[in-house]
């Protein structure tokens, strides 16, 4: 049996043993591109499909959703992490992302990494406060995925990325 803890210090417990998946989230808005590494994701329903993303409002990528009307959702196999070290060891206040890693213009203009192993477009039908992020849920809209998936990155393999911004 584990050891028992109150209030916050058994949620920081756990969510601390978790293996979440990251994922690159990318938008843009006009000639402005940007994406971040992600690991506070969900999804929130199945019929409608619905899928929640957050953000955080010290984030680059951010500032520019907030004008967004879509949002690029996608999963790297474990042999992009210099691609997920790219999008959560930066910050696109000073550096172009997209000028660093193969990219295509996807559905509604969204930059589609050309490493992710999947990826959906979704249409944000709500941004509401979630803490120091901001949640944007999603209506998925177009995308890509194969049968299968093989190791994609998750939490443990990106721990010790240095953030461009603090979360």
């Amino acid at each position: 049996m584990g050891e028992q803890h109150g209030g916050s210090a058994a949620f920081e417990g756990l969510v601390s043993l978790l293996d979440y998946p990251m994922f690159v989230v990318t938008t843009a808005v006009g000639d402005r591109r940007s994406g971040c590494l992600v690991g506070f994701t969900s999804q929130t329903s199945i019929n409608p499909p619905r899928f929640l993303v957050g953000l955080s409002r010290n984030n680059h990528t951010f500032t520019v959703a907030q004008d967004a009307e879509y949002l690029a959702v996608q999963v790297l196999p474990h042999d992009a992490l210099n691609v997920a070290r790219l999008f959560g060891g930066t910050t696109g206040d000073t550096t172009d992302k997209f000028a660093e890693c193969a990219w295509h213009e996807g559905p509604h203009g969204l930059p589609v990494l050309d490493d992710a192993a999947a990826w959906f477009a979704g249409r944000v039908v709500r941004r509401f406060d979630v803490g120091d992020h901001v949640a944007h849920l999603l209506e998925p809209v177009d995308g890509s995925a194969p049968d299968e998936l093989g190791d994609l990155i998750t939490f443990s393999d990106v721990r010790d990325i240095e953030p461009g911004h603090d979360a």
